[in-house]
């Protein structure tokens, strides 16, 4: 076989994916709305079952929930029988994934469900199916074409279930304003939340800020310099930034010492600041467009006065590589 036609196959099979996927928007009605409204004003936790590749996708969407903030777990329906559904309570909704929706080991957590008066949000592609006939609100999931050479094997099928899900959580997240600052809560390590921390998260602050006031001497400087470790010293009036002097600064001008010992006519002054939310690894790119190793972070209300800035904080480069981002 002609390598090449590896390409040609594996566009084919895209192009029916794609075309089928657009069928989602059948799902989108007023179940969809209810099942949204469910979730939302749930009281215990949103639990998700399903038996194989359904039960994968199920896993993956209740990972998509708990990742947000929203409690979840998946229950296995094969081993619910064994005391897995002494975890569902009433105040729970069971979401539940089963393309032909007829799978027979979900007849005893259907049973229980309805016995306890779970609420059960289904997700079938057959609407007489016993999935749906059991469920409280009804998502029908339409007929795909799958997209290997038998059509029969699981793939657009698959797919379009596993976007079901992931619709259902990003109108969640919309709904109750998730943002990227509370994303980062959930996803403390990791390179997702790394990229999330902002430079509030990462700066040094208060005692480790070396900082001095502007009619000091160049030694005093040096001293602060030294004791902070960080390479650079604030230079300040009135508690406000006036300037900025580099360890490299400094040392440059000692041998002046005795004659010039003026902190302002050696210092930079209006040396770069950002304000406290910007993202860190755009504070990672300014340093090294400009090719330097801190930032002074000042606070958002600040940074937008533009005059009579408070050094909030200081980001060291040391700081960044320590989390990763690069």
């Amino acid at each position: 076989m002609n390598k090449k036609n590896y390409i040609n196959l594996a566009k084919k099979a895209a192009k029916i994916q794609i075309h089928e996927l657009k069928k989602i928007n059948k799902v989108f009605n007023s179940s969809f709305i209810k099942a949204v409204d469910l979730i939302l004003n749930c009281k215990g936790k949103v639990v998700f079952a399903g038996i194989g590749k359904s039960g994968l996708i199920a896993r993956k969407i209740s990972a998509t929930f708990s990742s947000v903030g929203i409690p979840s777990f998946f229950c296995d329906p094969a081993q619910a029988l064994h005391g897995d559904m002494g975890q569902i309570e009433k105040k729970d909704i069971l979401i539940i994934f089963s393309y032909s929706g007829n799978t027979s080991e979900l007849t005893n957590m259907l049973r229980y469900a309805n016995r306890f008066r779970i609420k059960i949000i289904g997700v079938a592609s057959k609407s007489d199916s016993l999935l749906l006939k059991a469920s409280d609100i009804k998502l029908l999931l339409p007929k795909v074409k799958e997209s290997d050479i038998t059509g029969m094997v699981p793939t657009t099928s698959t797919s379009i279930t596993m976007l079901l899900g992931d619709t259902l959580a990003t109108t969640v997240m919309h709904k109750k304003k998730f943002s990227k600052e509370k994303f980062s809560i959930y996803h403390t390590g990791g390179q997702i939340g790394n990229t999330l921390l902002l430079a509030k998260d990462i700066m040094v602050t208060g005692n480790k800020l070396p900082l001095i006031n502007y009619n000091k001497k160049l030694n005093e400087a040096l001293k602060v310099i030294n004791q902070k470790k960080l390479g650079i010293v604030v230079i300040t009036k009135n508690k406000n930034i006036v300037g900025l002097l580099t360890d490299g600064d400094l040392r440059r001008e000692m041998k002046f010492i005795s004659k010039r010992n003026d902190l302002v006519k050696f210092m930079t002054k209006k040396p770069l600041m950002i304000n406290e939310s910007m993202p860190a690894t755009k504070a990672l790119a300014i340093m090294n467009e400009r090719k330097i190793t801190s930032l002074l972070v000042v606070s958002d209300k600040d940074y937008k006065k533009k005059n009579k800035l408070k050094l909030k904080g200081i980001i060291h480069i040391h700081f960044l590589l320590q989390y990763g981002l690069k």
